[in-house]
């Protein structure tokens, strides 16, 4: 018995001895001019590219812009996107929580500490929304309290998270107010609180303009939150510059060099006949011309030589008709060029666009026809920055653009024709930019019109409709079951599926 004890104490005095060398090692190896602390600017970069989407993959790329019908994708294997099957959802974006608060950590006290704030609450508006418009109810006041050891947080109701994230978006407006330039942003507003400060609240309009069939619910006061927005006058202006991210060769475009998929991704009917219906010339920047209609004598400037696919067809008749050149495969920059156009996520033209919505709606006044022909025209000029070289000869000009609004492209007599002209550019304009949001407004408007073909759905509880949501994440069933069971009784009579409709969209 004293032998061990013996061991023990000079194990003890062991332990001891190497503890105090590994608290000497880490001193004499610390280098003083350095910090263990990642900056405010790092984390900055790191939040804003998360929200941008950066370096996203070319097939999911594609599938963003298969499900509100823009492409099909031929010969790699059936998309679900394109055939309605939008699969499970995800809370991923919620990693983001404890990067934003590393962020306001390491900015407190400094001169940038007001525009981090307001890069905080955009972030987190910007990730929750996306959130909910995909699932419906989500963990929202008890979401990365992991720390605080709250492994099972509760879901808010859609109606209360929306509410949260107008608050964070006008947190973010008072922030940016009063902020100054700051490092750590890669967007080409580079650190212009002001910038961003017009960016926050042209998201905003987009935001309460997707809670239009709630617009006379007074805890959301989306009438009048739109109309003090619009009245306060910090928006987007022709020279502000879109808010996204500029590719180059070092941030490649996802579909750059891609050719395992972009060459086999050809452009929808859909998108394709209403360009031609008000002959706009951005087809032949979308587009290439089809190979079977150039052999039968048909010239690259002709919009006889665009044919779009039918993305509801069947599969294998569809890589068929592919094989026979019968289809236009997107605009060949797309796989050229490495910055074959920024990633715009919200830009002038779309703000103008909701402007002329709002008019209609009676939330703002103004002129319906001059907010719409000034989002149109912003939204044509986008792509005179491309090479021409793209543009099959027929490039978009400042003549053009000018001489637009004529034919079926002049602005429309009646509300309900005014409308889907709106609704209509913003779809265009949407194209392999915020896809998602196009399949949101599909969602609110009903419009344009998707196709549905119930022989090739994926939709299987209703291969005669486009789904209206997607699944939570499996893993909620495993490690947070209690509460998903709760939000499932609240909004889907217990039942997880895609077709169920969510509290925004009643």
């Amino acid at each position: 018995m004293k032998n061990i004890n013996k061991y023990i104490g000079l194990l003890g005095v062991l332990i001891l001895i190497f503890l105090v060398s590994c608290s000497k090692f880490e001193e004499i190896n610390t280098n003083p001019d350095t910090t263990t602390k990642v900056p405010a600017s790092m984390e900055c970069t790191n939040i804003v590219l998360g929200m941008l989407g950066y370096g996203g993959q070319a097939m999911g790329f594609i599938s963003a812009n298969a499900l509100p019908k823009y492409v099909g994708f031929t010969l790699l294997g059936k998309n679900s996107s394109q055939y309605n099957n939008t699969g499970s959802g995800g809370f991923g974006a919620m990693t983001v929580l404890p990067n934003i608060e590393a962020m306001l950590e390491a900015a407190k006290g400094s001169t940038m500490e007001d525009s981090y704030t307001g890069i905080a609450h955009f972030a987190k508006a910007y990730h929750f929304y996306n959130m909910t418009m995909w699932m419906g109810d989500i963990p929202y006041s008890e979401a990365g309290k992991g720390a605080d050891g709250l492994y099972r947080p509760k879901y808010d109701t859609q109606e209360e998270v929306f509410i949260a994230i107008l608050n964070e978006l006008k947190a973010a407006d008072s922030s940016f107010a009063i902020g100054v330039k700051f490092d750590g942003d890669p967007t080409p507003y580079a650190g212009d609180p002001l910038k961003w400060r017009k960016a926050v609240n042209a998201f905003s309009l987009k935001v309460l303009m997707s809670l239009s069939k709630k617009e006379d619910l007074a805890s959301l006061g989306v009438k009048t939150r739109f109309a003090e927005i619009v009245t306060a006058g910090n928006l987007l202006g022709k020279t502000t510059g879109y808010w996204g991210l500029a590719y180059s060769t070092q941030n490649k475009h996802p579909l750059s060099a891609s050719v395992m998929f972009a060459p086999k991704t050809i452009v929808s009917k859909l998108l394709m006949d209403n360009l031609k219906t008000v002959n706009d010339r951005r087809l032949f920047y979308f587009c290439e011309p089809a190979l079977a209609l150039i052999a039968a004598g048909k010239v690259q400037s002709d919009t006889a030589a665009y044919n779009g696919v039918d993305v509801a067809m069947d599969y294998d008749a569809m890589n068929v008709d592919y094989k026979a050149g019968k289809f236009s495969q997107i605009n060949k920059r797309y796989e050229k060029e490495a910055a074959c156009e920024p990633r715009m996520m919200m830009t002038y033209a779309e703000q103008q666009l909701i402007l002329a919505e709002a008019t209609i709606r009676g939330w703002i006044t103004g002129s319906t026809q001059t907010y719409y022909e000034e989002g149109v025209k912003a939204a044509l000029a986008q792509l005179m920055t491309t090479k021409s070289t793209y543009a099959h000869t027929v490039p978009i000009d400042q003549t053009y653009i000018d001489g637009y609004f004529t034919g079926e492209a002049a602005f429309k007599a009646t509300t309900d024709e005014q409308l889907k002209q709106i609704w209509m550019q913003e779809y265009i304009l949407r194209y392999m930019q915020d896809a998602d949001f196009s399949y949101f407004e599909y969602r609110r408007n009903a419009f344009p019109v998707f196709p549905i073909n119930p022989a090739s759905s994926m939709n299987e509880n209703n291969t005669s409709a486009i789904p209206m949501r997607c699944l939570y994440p499996g893993s909620e069933t495993s490690y947070n079951r209690e509460n998903l069971i709760i939000a499932l009784d609240r909004q889907y009579d217990g039942y997880d599926e895609i077709n169920k409709i969510m509290w925004l969209l009643k």
